[in-house]
């Protein structure tokens, strides 16, 4: 997004602005700015021997990796935006890398939405099937769950 198209919303979350107060209000902002932090820290976790479960936002100071990222990034739309220079954004709220188990679970949602009876085996091999980072460890899924339906629509047909 534009910096400046997100900078108009800036007085909505700037304190008393126009003298109306938004302090009751939640923005929530979707990016990947950041992106790379969080797969650094969950990484470090999994080199670590410690469940991706433990990551919390004071993991490793995450919470403030991630915003001196997005402060320092030169493109995007928070590299130059008055939101993250004024310190309107009051928290950064990672989304982890999914694993296999994960996959696998979304592969038995899938199941339920298409209604083919849940198989475990079956979600287990379409989640192996799917591509996993890094290269060697093969521990994060670079999809995660987006082409899930895709690849369970081939495995069911091979079945029929």
């Amino acid at each position: 997004m534009h910096p400046q198209l997100i900078d108009a919303i800036k007085p909505f979350l700037d304190y008393n602005a126009y003298g109306m107060s938004f302090n009751k209000a939640i923005f929530i902002f979707l990016s990947n700015a950041g992106g790379n932090v969080i797969t650094e820290v969950a990484l470090d976790f999994w080199r670590e021997g410690k469940d991706r479960k433990k990551i919390r936002m004071n993991s490793k100071d995450l919470e403030n990796k991630i915003s001196e990222r997005i402060k320092n990034e030169k493109t995007g739309g928070f590299s130059h935006s008055s939101l993250i220079d004024c310190h309107l954004v009051d928290h950064y709220i990672p989304f982890l890398p999914l694993e296999l188990k994960h996959v696998c679970q979304c592969v038995m949602a899938e199941m339920f939405h298409l209604n083919i009876p849940q198989d475990i085996d079956l979600a287990d091999e379409v989640a192996r099937d799917m591509p996993y980072f890094p290269e060697k460890e093969k521990i994060f899924a670079v999809k995660g769950c987006k082409s899930v339906k895709q690849k369970l629509v081939l495995y069911t047909e091979e079945y029929e």
